[in-house]
């Protein structure tokens, strides 16, 4: 992602912040948090920001009036989060000049997903993901390199590509079969017996994470960080 995309995060529950705090940081973005509305409007004057999270009930001076002030001097975009489902409060949102409102509980996923699709529409397109870290293994999607803990790795071309699925699909079950599909490709004709010589490899070149891909007796496998393997 663009190092350089920053967030103004301004929610009065601090755990709803710290959601999006986290996801924030997976995908390298600078941030400033608030808990209130007034302390949103000092950090806003302060700095400068490619996008807002505005809580629509902001403690102190609400989302609504936070937002009005922003559009003052500022285009930048502005997410409505909201526990309100109704049609007034949606009106009254895109009416003080919000561009997204979504209700509470959220998705973190949906909330990224329309914070790039934002940032895209104003210009601030994401470059595309580089390195994707599951635990202490690390996937270069650029150069298809692959390490552990610094240590490089040499995978066959199909080995790095069941331990990139896998990473991009961690704590889910999959079947021998839907693995062949999904990996392989529909058009392989072979045994599923692939499958277990393939992850038996991976196991052998990912230690000492080679717990990671767990057997799933009567299901398949599925990856799965543990802080143990850590």
């Amino acid at each position: 992602m663009m190092k350089d995309t920053r967030l103004l995060i301004a929610d009065t529950d601090a755990a709803i912040r710290g959601i999006i705090r986290v996801s924030a940081q997976e995908e390298g973005w600078d941030y400033s948090e608030a808990g209130d509305g007034i302390t949103a409007l000092k950090l806003f004057r302060r700095g400068a920001y490619h996008i807002a999270i505005l809580d629509y009930s902001l403690a102190e001076l609400d989302g609504k009036i936070v937002c009005r002030q922003i559009r003052k001097s500022s285009t930048i975009p502005v997410i409505f989060l909201s526990t309100y489902a109704g049609e007034a409060e949606r009106l009254a949102g895109f009416t003080v000049g919000g561009n997204d409102y979504l209700l509470k509980p959220f998705y973190p996923r949906e909330l990224i997903a329309r914070i790039k699709s934002l940032l895209s529409l104003h210009g601030h397109a994401p470059e595309p993901q580089r390195i994707l870290a599951r635990g202490g293994i690390s996937i270069d999607l650029l150069s298809h390199k692959v390490s552990v803990d610094g240590r490089s790795l040499t995978l066959t071309p199909k080995e790095y590509d069941l331990l990139l699925f896998f990473c991009q699909n961690p704590s889910k079950a999959y079947s021998r079969d839907a693995l062949l599909n999904l990996v392989w490709g529909e058009d392989f004709y072979g045994s599923d017996r692939t499958v277990d010589t393939h992850v038996k490899g991976l196991r052998g070149k990912i230690q000492p994470y080679h717990d990671y891909i767990v057997t799933m007796w009567g299901v398949g496998y599925k990856f799965e960080i543990y802080a143990a393997g850590q």
